[in-house]
């Protein structure tokens, strides 16, 4: 709230915005709040936090009736959160040298005032169902999601950093290297489908009509087809599938990537791979130029659709640094709403906000993953 009343809310007091300022008080409370409000009445809504609030407010807008008109609203960031991978991306897509912190928040905060939008792609995730306490078989759950899915190294250092919450971005930096230094590997099957694939549009999922469907995959607990898809097993350091440009505001992860490419850019790290190239190859990420890091043990590939079926029995998964069930898990990109994102918004400049931020830094996550040494 300090930062919000020392930089926000001058700066869009002086460009002529009108604002309603809306504090979150829980988990999930800003994703309840979007599937009531009544979006006619607003310009747009800006997230004054991190990525997970922004993870919250699309899965609201998705989950309302109206959804494919409500997730064309404008949205909009202003970072306050630790990793800040989408105000990173979107301060280089304005052309801002890499920055962190108050110079970061300040460019997103001139963007909004500045007014304009973009386009932006939503991933839609299939996940295995959350633990069951009665005998019933539960239905696997369906999220969409607007940055990420990591799957080991990543994940692990995105959940297990948390106890350092308190050093801001530096908290990934301190994760990283504990996790090289204790290095591990999973068994896993990874499948992904290449954009050269031309897609049937068969809708292979049986969905209530007025929800999306996923026409490039089968349902997660079906084979899927053996033509068309590449395959890989084995032994893994890390999965990230990522569809910004950056992974945190400094770093460079997806140097290819752009808001509305109807990509998702898969890195993958299989074992063998010594600790000084990993470690590598994550300074060479904050610049963007780890492509370069030369290893039979990293690739980098482009899809439309993927599977991820993790074979060791504990482990870690995250979609957009949210921790979800651990288990099979398959992910499509989806050109459903041309959703507008940003730092900024429409003009004209004077318009109306639904500012929406945490009452408290962060809420704790629940780990519901196996624990790992």
């Amino acid at each position: 709230m300090q930062w919000c009343q020392a930089y926000i809310l001058p700066m869009i007091k002086e460009a002529n915005i009108s604002y309603n300022l809306i504090q979150t008080e829980r988990r999930n409370h800003a994703r309840e709040l979007v599937r009531e409000i009544s979006l006619p009445e607003w310009d747009g809504i800006i997230i004054v936090s991190g990525d997970g609030l922004m993870h919250e407010v699309i899965n609201g807008l998705m989950e309302r009736p109206d959804w494919e008109k409500a997730i064309k609203t404008p949205l909009g960031i202003l970072p306050c959160g630790s990793g800040n991978a989408l105000a990173g991306s979107i301060n280089h897509y304005a052309g801002y040298d890499m920055c962190l912190r108050e110079t970061l928040l300040l460019n997103c905060c001139f963007l909004l005032c500045r007014g304009g939008i973009l386009p932006l792609d939503v991933v839609s995730i299939t996940t295995s169902p959350s633990p069951s306490k009665n005998s019933r078989a539960a239905a696997p759950r369906r999220l969409f999601s607007f940055l990420s899915v990591a799957w080991g190294f990543v994940s692990d250092v995105d959940i297990e950093s948390e106890r350092y919450r308190g050093l801001g971005s530096a908290r990934f930096t301190l994760g990283t290297l504990v996790r090289i230094a204790s290095l591990r590997s999973y068994k896993g099957r990874l499948s992904y489908m290449p954009p050269s694939v031309v897609a049937t549009n068969r809708p292979f999922v049986s969905l209530p009509f007025d929800v999306p469907r996923d026409d490039l995959l089968p349902p997660l607990d079906q084979p899927l087809p053996t033509r068309d898809w590449v395959t890989i097993e084995g032994d893994f350091v890390l999965v990230l599938a990522l569809y910004q440009s950056h992974l945190g505001a400094d770093l460079h992860a997806a140097p290819q990537a752009r808001f509305d490419d109807g990509l998702i850019h898969l890195t993958f790290v299989r074992a063998g791979i010594s600790r000084t190239t990993l470690l590598r190859l994550f300074f060479a990420m904050e610049k963007g130029t780890h492509h370069s890091v030369n290893s039979p043990y990293v690739s980098h590939v482009s899809c439309k659709a993927f599977r991820l079926q993790p074979l060791s029995p504990r482990g870690t998964l995250t979609v957009d640094g949210e921790l979800v069930p651990y288990g099979p898990l398959q992910a499509q990109v989806r050109k459903i709403n041309n959703t507008n994102v940003g730092g900024c918004l429409a003009s004209p400049p004077a318009f109306e906000l639904q500012l929406v931020y945490p009452k408290r830094e962060s809420f704790p996550r629940k780990h519901t993953a196996a624990g790992l040494n």
